[in-house]
């Protein structure tokens, strides 16, 4: 089964593409929570569904002498078996996440070849978050550093090559990827000029289009496609949207993400006295900036659905 490319996708459709982003099952919990949000969002014709993936993360087990053994524990695991899943259950177009961290080069190729067997041939391609481990290990021969080093993996793999150079036969219909961008800035990036060159580097290497990390306020994200489309990148750039649901996030969504939140949202969240209070403010907010970017031409919405589906329902209700 040959799918359609996103890019295509983007390109060829008349409206602006819905589109949603899940999260794998803990260990252990059921792909049905997985199907529940599938089974909500599904009326409003999402064009693909992205499939986050996790790295392992490491927990010390007690042994019988009293010694502790470092062990490394996948908490969300089966990011292509959920991809295939949804495909084969929904005909949705999945698009897995392969990442750098926590997954070693010959685990990506592992996981190339099982998706190109399964006919899956869309990609996201990030780095993946390295929050709380060294997720090298110390080894830059056995694990990539960037998202650009990944993507050249990825390249290969459609040219037939393998590592070390061996041959891979059979790709009939070779990845095509997006990535990751930053209206406000990649938190390493030591300034947005740096930034926006590695973003071009990204494009000029083959990646399709780019989603956005979420952000809070529109005029970033007006004013950073315009300053690509200055720099030269002409790819799609598809707004990422997160509503905000408990009160807490006012300080934890900065720190951890590394964007800011608008003054007008920011005091309507103090104002609020429950989450639930809190949650209708970020459905109002989701609403209005998804119509705003849509207005303004933005190719479509990509919502992060991550403990929040309900509230993607409601604003995709009133904007798609």
């Amino acid at each position: 089964m040959q799918l359609k490319k996103i890019i295509d996708i983007i390109n060829e459709s008349s409206n602006p593409v819905f589109s949603f982003e899940i999260l794998p099952p803990l260990k252990g919990n059921s792909i049905y929570k997985v199907f529940d949000i599938v089974e909500k969002l599904k009326k409003f014709d999402p064009k693909f569904v992205n499939i986050t993936s996790h790295h392992s993360e490491y927990i010390y087990k007690p042994l019988p002498d009293g010694t502790h053994r470092r062990v490394s524990v996948v908490k969300r695991p089966g990011t292509v078996a959920i991809a295939a899943a949804i495909q084969n259950r929904y005909g949705l177009i999945p698009v897995p996440h392969i990442i750098c961290k926590g997954f070693t080069k010959e685990e990506t190729e592992y996981a190339l070849l099982d998706l190109n067997f399964l006919g899956i041939n869309n990609l996201l391609v990030l780095r993946g978050d390295e929050k709380g481990q060294d997720s090298t290990n110390g080894s830059p021969e056995l694990y990539h550093e960037h998202a650009t080093d990944l993507q050249q993996q990825v390249n290969l793999f459609n040219q037939g090559i393998g590592l070390e150079d061996t041959k891979i036969d059979g790709i009939e219909t070779p990845f095509s990827y997006g990535m990751a961008c930053y209206p406000e800035k990649h938190e390493e990036a030591p300034n947005m000029d740096s930034d926006m060159f590695y973003l071009k580097k990204k494009v000029e290497n083959g990646a399709d289009y780019l989603v956005t990390q979420m952000f809070f306020d529109n005029e970033k994200y007006f004013k950073f496609v315009e300053r690509c489309r200055a720099e030269g990148i002409t790819v799609p750039i598809l707004p990422g949207l997160k509503p905000i649901s408990k009160k807490t996030q006012l300080t934890v969504l900065p720190k951890v993400f590394r964007t800011d939140i608008p003054e007008e949202l920011a005091s309507r969240i103090r104002e609020c006295k429950t989450d639930e209070e809190v949650k209708k403010v970020g459905i109002e907010w989701g609403i209005r900036q998804s119509r705003e970017l849509l207005e303004n031409g933005a190719p479509g919405i990509h919502y992060y659905t991550m403990s929040v589906s309900d509230s993607v329902l409601k604003i995709a209700e009133r904007v798609f």
